[in-house]
Formats: structure tokens, sequence, C-alpha cells
């Protein structure tokens, strides 16, 4: 799983916070982490350097195996809440989706009852 985290000028701390996010990331997401190819993570400061409450955005972008991307946002007094409030969502989202395709699959007529082999 490739992690690219991208943030705004407004956001100090870039090399030591990318660091620290990547490591949170990897550990919060290593259950279905091979099911995700790349992971974006975007991160803002809405207000820019004026104070403000629920300003900091965290916008996740994970594109899983064989299908189309997906995308949670939230926004949060801080940048930690923000992200572990992104990361939450998305975790969530994976999963349902992982659990419908397992679902679907294990719901599906064997080939062998639908259609025998010739004796």
């Amino acid at each position: 799983m490739q992690i690219q985290i991208n943030t705004d000028n407004h956001i100090k701390g870039h090399e030591v916070l990318v660091a620290q996010l990547r490591s949170g990331m990897e550990s919060a997401l290593s259950r279905i982490s091979d099911h995700i190819t790349r992971l974006e993570v975007h991160l803002s400061d809405e207000n820019g350097d004026k104070p403000g409450s629920n300003d900091k955005r965290c916008m996740m972008e994970a594109r899983l195996e064989g299908r189309k991307p997906i995308a949670v946002t939230d926004q949060a007094a801080t940048l930690e809440q923000a992200v572990d409030g992104a990361t939450n969502k998305l975790i969530s989202m994976i999963e349902s989706i992982l659990g419908r395709q397992h679902d679907h699959r294990s719901h599906q007529p064997k080939l062998e009852q639908k259609f025998p082999e010739a004796q």
C-alpha cells in the first residue's frame, strides 16, 4: 500500500507530520491494507491563519484493487481529530465494501450445482 500525504501551506511541520501520519495509518489500516493499492491523504486548514472551530480538514482517497477509488472527509478542531475521524470512516467504508463482496460470493450458487458434470 502506497501512502501519499499532501498538506496545504497552512500546515506546519510537514516532514515530521508526514512520518507520524504514515506510521499511524499503516497501523490503523493493517487489517485491510492488502486490499488498498494506494492511499492519498489531503490535509488543510480551512481558515488559514485565522482561528476557528472545526477548521482542520482531512480528505482520504483509497484505491482498492479492481474497484473505483473511494473518498471520505472529516473536519475537526485539530488535525489529529480530523485524521482519526477520516480514518475511521474509511475503515468502515472499506469493511462494508469487502463484506458485501464476501457476502455476494458466498450466496452465489456453485457451478457444480447449476451445471453438473456429464457422467
